[in-house]
């Protein structure tokens, strides 16, 4: 009998199903019950062995939830300037004309310099993780580091050590964030 040692990709032992029941909340006598899977569940064997995502993954996700999160407080802050800068005798025609414009405005300039950030950030985090060859949170770190560096490098040498240690902080942040919430927030 051929025994095997329990690899890295081999799950943890433990349930690996869950029942579920649809009907719960409507005390039906109806009573199905399934099993669903408590790991996630993928198309192919070999993306569950991938411990983190692709570089293209990383592009994407950085730079659209970047340009999202900066199209949206541009376009909050945009709003409130447009509705400050309303005069005594705007119609409400031009008052909504210039809310809009403020809004759209302010939204796109902060969207795109943020989704730039978001795009600088996972070149060089991915970059990173292929030249060192371990998924850690040194890479994150000095991806926040060289993205602040980068992002500001035009400005001149201060401003660009200014911004680096600002992103490196920020990425530390990050980090130190969303493994505190993996630890104590429960799911």
């Amino acid at each position: 009998m051929l025994t095997s040692t329990p690899s890295s990709a081999d799950p943890p032992e433990g349930p690996r199903t869950r029942p579920y029941d649809p009907y719960r909340d409507l005390h039906a006598p109806i009573r199905s019950l399934y099993d669903l899977p408590t790991s996630p569940e993928y198309l192919f064997h070999e993306e569950a062995l991938k411990p983190h995502r692709s570089w293209g993954e990383n592009l994407q996700y950085y730079t659209g939830s970047g340009y999202l999160a900066g199209a949206l407080a541009g376009a909050a802050k945009g709003t409130l300037d447009g509705v400050r800068s309303a005069e005594p005798g705007d119609t409400l025609k031009l008052r909504a004309n210039r809310v809009l414009n403020a809004g759209g405005q302010a939204g796109r300039r902060l969207g795109n310099s943020l989704g730039i950030v978001g795009l600088i950030f996972a070149g060089l985090e991915s970059g990173l993780l292929q030249w060192r060859g371990t998924d850690d949170v040194l890479n994150s770190v000095a991806a926040g580091l060289g993205t602040g560096a980068l992002y500001k490098a035009a400005a001149g040498p201060r401003s660009a050590a200014i911004a680096g240690a600002i992103g490196g902080i920020a990425a530390a942040a990050a980090v130190a964030g969303k493994q505190a919430v993996k630890r104590y927030v429960p799911i």
